[in-house]
């Protein structure tokens, strides 16, 4: 059995390929559309703000990271167009994706709302990476198929060090479960330059009406 962690670790070191100035092309899940997940974040950012250990994240940088494409230097627009398309062919029957957020937990790295039932939004994430490798090739899809563990966070660690005891002190007075029906996905040019995760949208992808079921006859 894993010890349980006790300190906070900075969130804002330089991951492989990653500088000043160098941006990534993603599919999030973006946020703007759901007030209660903002208005549940603002009540519990203020609380966590007086530990001096997180830095909250704006509402409108709140976001469900899904799955990478590549560096922005590294893709070509056509090869992002195609991918684009592909996307939005594989997400277009999935239909809204019922999920609930929270309660809120913390790790070392930060403060977030975990997604369940994952199973749903790993089915979303799976056309995703097969949009993409209908374009490269499957042994070409960035990242690990296995062990993506979808949240939202509210909150990241600015410093290493600190006790996270507190931290868990506030979430045991935050026990809040939200409801929440996810309908799209999102394009994203995102960089990491400021300490935050910034982004501009390229395109949203939406996951169509509900799959139909014919009666037999």
């Amino acid at each position: 059995m894993e010890a349980e962690e006790t300190e906070t670790r900075d969130h804002w070191w330089w991951r492989p390929g990653w500088h000043i100035g160098r941006s990534c092309y993603t599919w999030h899940i973006l946020v703007e559309d759901q007030p209660a997940i903002h208005e549940f974040a603002e009540q519990l950012q203020s609380q966590l703000a007086t530990t001096g250990a997180l830095g909250p994240i704006p509402l409108e940088w709140l976001h469900m990271t899904l799955q990478g494409v590549g560096f922005t230097d590294e893709v070509s627009e056509d090869t992002l167009n195609a991918i684009a398309a592909a996307v939005s062919e594989r997400v277009g029957g999935i239909g809204p994706v019922p999920v609930t957020l929270g309660p809120p937990v913390v790790d070392p790295e930060g403060v977030n709302l975990p997604v369940r039932p994952a199973e749903a939004v790993d089915a979303v994430r799976r056309a995703v990476r097969e949009g993409i490798a209908d374009v490269w090739g499957a042994d070409r899809v960035p990242e690990a198929e296995d062990g993506f563990v979808p949240h939202v966070s509210l909150a990241y660690s600015h410093t290493s060090g600190l006790p996270l005891a507190p931290i868990r002190d506030i979430l045991a007075k935050h026990a809040t479960v939200l409801p929440a029906v996810l309908t799209r996905v999102s394009l994203i040019d995102i960089n990491r330059d400021n300490g935050i995760y910034q982004w501009h949208l390229i395109r949203r992808m939406s996951f169509g009406p509900a799959p139909t079921h014919g009666s037999g006859g």
